[in-house]
This record gives structure tokens, C-alpha cells and sequence, in this order.
């Protein structure tokens, strides 16, 4: 059987499991809102410890708090920044529109902890809550997860994959590959082109990114309950921002409009904007590699990925492209978080934005996805795959567009007509281009060389 305790809110008293460190109103949500089995992530939690204890250092420093009393906040909300366990935060993401049950699970988890710690009764809402209100907090601990995410792992990571596109695009500078347009053959191209072109992608993609941080360090804490800052003492936003960004070494400020950041989740929006943008390069690259890896014989078969696993559980000696299908389906997820957050930004109504919930797992689990594909790609697909140049060879002497290269000697129909036999006939089209022309085989090679066709002068 289970043990229970009894607690109290101003709603009456509730039974709570006993070993839970929250109370009441983690109970109320717990038992309320039984949508999903998602939770609020880990780093959300960790930003909502680090923003009560700044806003205890603030309460203290403006009178609010006893010192005392501001440094047990702190060490409690060390404590869960050190020892955290999902059990204590049991709240469903699909909850009330502003995170308020997130925000009281917290209280109470930090009220409960100062008690074993210290001794000290303080209350949730009066203490822990000081200065503050779910309205302020959990778009502060919005902006404050994604922006350590993104510098913590995201920009890491696409610096990773930007540089191991770099080096493998050396690696493979002098192999001559056929362009393809339509996934139909196209003029000669340097793989290393090709690869490189990837990398300027993601180094893009990396920079869009970067350009949200600033809006991310702009956090409307001090705000409470509509963005007027009532209960809040004069100069606590400022204050607050300087403890938050001694504690995180992020130059935080307050925004320009307590009232337009916590009424709207627009950087939100827009960080989720670049993520989808950011995604969609990383899922070009899958795709090519995908495609390229093709075969073995029926195929491209222009390159072999890594074998990292059998491919099937009937058909031995299959090995597919698992690590670029996976992206395909991370960049799936991240498509559909941004959908999602798009239409929970919408959800601005006067004074607050009641989906924010949401937009804080999805926001969290696009970055976290962005992170591990760009991650997997550059280290198990990237860094180790085979080119096979005969193969590529054999497929390059046998484009038909090598043609192009005649226009400006014999014209365009008559350049068609040599495409057109050797696609019937399956030749090289240099040998058929010998046949249908006064031009000598020695300037035919000149002009159709690959290599000169995909560098020209």
C-alpha cells in the first residue's frame, strides 16, 4: 500500500505521497491534468531552479528576504540543479496555459527542501514565489533553457558537422561525379562541390541561430502577474538579471517591454523558426547520402556508409542507411514542433500567451533533436564513408549532358541529337559525338573532360 500525507492549499487539504518533495497544488495538477505521459523537460527544470534562486538573491538584496532565509532558496535550488529526479515533477506538459502548476511543483519542491535542510518553514507562494508570478517565471525559464541548449549543444554541433564536411570535402577534391538536377543526370561536378556546399549550409544555418541568442537574454522576469511588475519591489528586473547572469555567465538584461515579452512568445517562435531551417539542411544531407549510398549495384552506388547494424531480420547481409533514416525522422519531429509552436504562439491573447507549456518542450526537444542529428551525421556517416571512384567513373563517360559542352561549337538541336543517340544506344557520348561531328576525337576529349566541365576557367 501506499503511504500518503496530508496537505493543505486554499482550496482545502489534499493527499500527497509521502516521500514526494512536492505539495498540494503538484497534487491537484498531477490528479487534474492526465493528458499524456510527457513532462516538462530536464532543462526547463534545472532554468526554473536557477530562476528562483536569483530571485532570492534579489528579494534579499531589496529587503523582501531575510539572508537567511535567501540563502536556503539557494542552496535548495542547487540541490535540485545537482540531484534532479523527474519524480519530483510529475506535472503533464498539457496543463494549465501558463505554467503555473510547473511553477508551484517547483515551489513546493524548493520549500520542502529547505525544511530538511535548514529548518526553515517558508511557504511557496509567499517565499519561493516572492516577487514573482507564473506569468513572469516560465517565459523566463523559456528563453533561459533554450539559449543554454543552443549554446550547450546546438551551435557545438553544427560546428562539428561544418567541420567535418570541411574535411571530407578535401578528402575527396579530386574525384569528378555527375551533377544531378530533377535526381536526373546533370553536368559534371567535384564532389568536393558538393560536399562543401553542405557545409556552407550548416555554417548558415548556425548563423541565423546565433542571431537569436541576444533576444533569448532578454528575460521579462519582474513583470508578475501582466508585465506592470505589481508586488515586485522598484529595480528588481534589473537586479535580478545581474544575479541570473552572475549565475550562468549570460549578460541578461530585461527586455524592453515586460508587457509585449510575456504577451507573446515570439523569439520563441522565431528560434523554432531557424531550427526547422537548420533541420531542413541537415535533412538535405541525409537525403544526398542517402541517395549516394544507394545500391549496392542497383543504385548510385557512389559511396558506402559505415555498416553500423544488420539491415534486415530476412535478408542477410543487408545493410541500410539507418543513421540518415533516423535524421529523416528527427527532422520530421522538429517540422511538427514548429508547427506546434507556431500555433501555441498564437495563443497570445491581451496579456499572456496560455500555451506555454508547450512551447517549452517542443522548443526544448527540436534543439535537443537538431543537437544529436547534426551530432550522429558528422561522427557515424560523415567522418567514415568509402567513395567508389570506378563506379562513379563508369556513370560519368556515359552522361549524355557532357554535350553541353558542344553548344557553342554545333549548336544546342544539334548537341540534342548526339544526348539523344547516346541515351538509346547506351555509349559514351564522346564516341558518339565522334561520329556525329567533323570535330577530331583529340578536341572532343578536350572539350568533354569532366573535370575541366566541372572547374571551368
Amino acid at each position: 500500500m501506499n503511504a500518503y500525507r496530508t496537505e493543505r492549499d486554499s482550496l482545502g487539504e489534499v493527499q500527497v505521497p509521502e516521500k514526494a518533495l512536492y505539495g498540494a497544488q503538484t497534487q491537484r495538477a498531477v490528479e487534474n491534468f492526465t493528458f499524456s505521459s510527457l513532462k516538462m523537460p530536464k532543462a526547463f527544470i534545472i532554468a526554473l531552479a536557477q530562476v528562483k534562486a536569483a530571485a532570492a538573491q534579489t528579494n534579499a538584496e531589496l529587503g523582501m528576504l531575510t539572508k537567511e532565509q535567501s540563502t536556503a532558496i539557494i542552496k535548495a535550488s542547487q540541490w535540485v540543479q545537482r540531484n534532479y529526479q523527474d519524480k519530483h515533477f510529475p506535472v503533464d506538459v498539457f496543463q494549465t496555459g501558463s505554467g503555473t502548476s510547473t511553477n508551484m511543483n517547483i515551489n513546493e519542491v524548493l520549500s520542502t527542501v529547505v525544511k530538511q535542510q535548514s529548518g526553515l518553514d517558508l511557504h511557496p507562494n509567499d517565499h519561493i514565489n516572492l516577487s514573482q508570478s507564473s506569468n513572469d517565471v516560465i517565459p523566463t525559464a523559456i528563453h533561459l533553457s533554450a539559449l543554454h541548449q543552443l549554446d550547450k549543444d546546438v551551435l557545438p554541433a553544427l560546428e562539428h558537422l561544418h567541420t567535418r564536411c570541411t574535411r571530407k570535402s578535401a578528402e575527396v577534391a579530386e574525384v569528378i561525379k555527375t551533377g544531378r538536377t530533377h535526381l536526373m543526370d546533370a553536368l559534371p561536378m567535384r564532389m568536393e562541390d558538393e560536399i562543401r556546399a553542405w557545409s556552407i549550409q550548416i555554417q548558415m544555418a548556425k548563423k541565423r541561430l546565433e542571431s537569436l541568442r541576444n533576444d533569448l537574454m532578454k528575460l521579462p522576469q519582474g513583470g508578475t502577474a501582466i508585465g506592470s511588475g505589481v508586488n515586485a519591489p522598484r529595480g528588481f528586473s534589473r537586479r535580478f538579471c545581474t544575479h541570473l547572469s552572475t549565475m550562468t555567465t549570460y549578460h541578461l538584461t530585461p527586455p524592453a517591454s515586460a508587457f509585449a515579452a510575456q504577451a507573446s512568445q515570439d523569439t520563441a517562435l522565431a528560434l523554432s523558426g531557424e531550427l526547422k531551417t537548420c533541420a531542413t539542411a541537415i535533412l538535405k544531407i541525409a537525403e544526398d547520402l542517402r541517395w549516394m549510398n544507394s545500391g549496392p549495384y542497383s543504385g548510385l552506388g557512389e559511396i558506402s556508409l559505415p555498416a553500423l547494424q544488420p539491415g534486415s531480420s530476412i535478408m542477410p547481409g543487408k545493410v541500410n542507411p539507418v543513421i540518415p533514416e533516423a535524421v529523416i525522422m528527427a527532422v520530421g519531429q522538429i517540422t511538427g514542433n514548429d508547427a506546434s509552436i507556431t500555433f501555441c504562439a498564437q495563443r497570445s491573447n491581451f496579456q499572456l500567451n496560455t500555451a506555454l507549456p508547450l512551447i517549452a518542450y517542443n522548443l526544448l526537444q527540436s534543439l535537443a533533436l537538431v543537437s544529436n542529428a547534426a551530432t550522429a551525421l558528422a561522427e557515424k556517416v560523415i567522418a567514415d564513408f568509402t567513395v567508389h571512384e570506378e563506379s562513379i567513373q563508369q556513370a560519368l563517360m556515359k552522361n549524355p549532358i557532357l554535350v553541353t559542352a558542344l553548344n557553342p561549337l554545333i549548336g544546342y538541336e544539334a548537341a540534342a541529337a548526339i544526348a539523344k543517340e547516346a541515351y538509346q544506344s547506351h555509349r559514351n557520348v564522346i564516341d558518339v559525338a565522334e561520329e556525329m561531328t567533323d570535330l577530331p576525337r583529340s578536341q572532343l576529349e578536350e572539350l568533354m573532360d569532366p573535370a575541366k566541365i566541372a572547374k571551368p576557367d
